[in-house]
């Protein structure tokens, strides 16, 4: 449960933990961290929401005639970073976007979950509950403190020490989470060698997502102090799994969980089941949001346990959507694959439209799939009505302007700068010679 604090709580809070500097923190179009840093002495101005920046500088905001921004810090999200230096602590706020005239930014990321999960409430959902999973490797540095492509050990899948030696810089990233108040409910080497996951409880869908901003601070802050660099790039080695960031999510109503039906023979209602229809029906509207750069597409392929197939199933781990076992209270769907390059605001908030447009037009969802669909041909895959994922950037980005749902979740500024940005990305990527290129074709033509 999110706190609650007051204005006067954040003056008190300030002067007790002797906090020096306030890092008024918010995320771009494509889900990067920023933030504006003032000292504590301007913390009156900050709660009086007057701290100003350049819109004109941040990717996907405002041209440079209308620049002018103000942030809106949530006073929920207070917390004092656990490092300090000689400058003294640093805390942070997570703030919301406003233009001059006191109007929410329609661009902010954060507005657009909020606007989506408003929608959901005159739906009679009073709660979005989001499970993230965010995987990331350790990879080692070299003399210059620049990321290599090597990874720091050998280990699989659960593996220990002395297999997993980022076991250490991985047991005090935990214990950095738990300081800031996160829940961890386990923390293990991935199949990958180099390759981490650690889950914290789920939250409502804007906690979560703030929480999943701030955990990537927190691991790249911490990997750092290692000797180490830590990324969530999808697919940063080839011939090893991808990093995924698995979404489990539900809906909450004035009974309870709203996809829980103990007299199904999936123990899934008939709301579950619709908002399921959505996900798969707009799933490759929402792909290039959810896995939106070159490389999220190299995770994308048959082999490494990432999904490829828009299909469902309760029991195996190959479709794009899985129902966990649990039922009652923990009834959820696994959607599988969103990337943790993703913007976590637009991911949440794209889905939940998809899954609320399943509800609003009560689309049925198909039959689950039980089979491995790595090992179907593509004759069993067209017979069974299950369709792929785009197979690149380029590809998904159509799919996402065809996808009329899926545009509107985003609002057409948020939606035409982030395809503009994604296009001008492709692009470089298309017309780039790549190295793979002059190692094939150099020596022989």
């Amino acid at each position: 449960m999110r706190k609650t604090y007051t204005r006067a709580d954040i003056e008190r809070f300030a002067k007790e933990q002797d906090v020096r500097y306030l890092r008024l923190q918010f995320t771009d179009l494509l889900g990067v961290i920023k933030n504006v840093e003032v000292p504590v002495s301007q913390l009156g101005k900050a709660l009086d929401n007057k701290i100003m920046f350049d819109g004109s500088s941040i990717e996907g905001f405002v041209r440079i005639e209308e620049s002018d921004m103000y942030l809106y810090p949530d006073l929920s999200t207070w917390l004092v970073f656990p490092w300090s230096s000689s400058q003294g602590k640093v805390a942070r706020l997570i703030c919301d976007i406003h233009m001059p005239d006191g109007t929410s930014f329609a661009g902010d990321p954060r507005a657009i979950l909020k606007r989506t999960l408003k929608r959901a409430t005159t739906m009679g959902f009073s709660t979005m509950n989001v499970g993230s999973e965010p995987e990331f490797f350790l990879l080692k540095i070299d003399d210059d403190g620049n990321p290599t492509t090597e990874v720091n050990d050998q280990g699989g899948y659960f593996d220990l020490a002395p297999m997993d030696l980022g076991e250490n810089c991985r047991r005090e990233i935990v214990l950095v989470l738990e300081s800031l108040g996160f829940e961890i409910e386990a923390s293990h080497h991935e199949v990958a060698p180099g390759q981490h996951e650690i889950d914290f409880k789920y939250a409502d869908a804007l906690e979560a997502a703030d929480n999943i901003m701030t955990f990537k601070l927190v691991v790249k802050t911490v990997a750092r102090q290692f000797g180490l660099h830590a990324t969530f790039m999808p697919k940063p080695i080839f011939g090893l799994n991808g990093s995924g960031m698995h979404c489990h999510q539900s809906l909450f109503n004035d009974q309870g969980n709203a996809f829980f039906d103990e007299k199904d023979e999936f123990g899934l209602s008939v709301t579950a089941k619709q908002y399921l229809a959505g996900i798969l029906a707009h799933a490759r509207g929402f792909t290039a949001v959810t896995n939106p750069i070159i490389n999220s597409y190299k995770r994308l392929v048959p082999g490494y346990e990432a999904p490829c197939h828009i299909a469902w199933s309760g029991r195996n781990r190959s479709p794009l959507v899985r129902v966990p076992a649990s039922r009652g209270v923990g009834t959820r769907i696994e959607v599988r694959n969103p990337d943790p390059a993703t913007n976590p605001y637009l991911a949440i908030a794209v889905m939940l439209r998809a899954g609320l447009d399943g509800i609003e037009r009560k689309l049925v969802p198909p039959n689950p799939i039980n089979r491995n669909i790595y090992v179907m041909n593509e004759m069993e895959r067209v017979r069974a009505g299950i369709h792929s994922l785009p197979d690149n950037l380029r590809e998904a980005l159509e799919e996402l302007a065809n996808d009329d749902v899926i545009r509107d979740a985003l609002g057409e500024h948020a939606y035409a700068h982030f395809y503009e940005a994604k296009m001008i990305e492709w692009d470089m990527f298309r017309t780039a010679v790549h190295p793979w290129e002059r190692e094939q074709y150099l020596s022989i033509y």
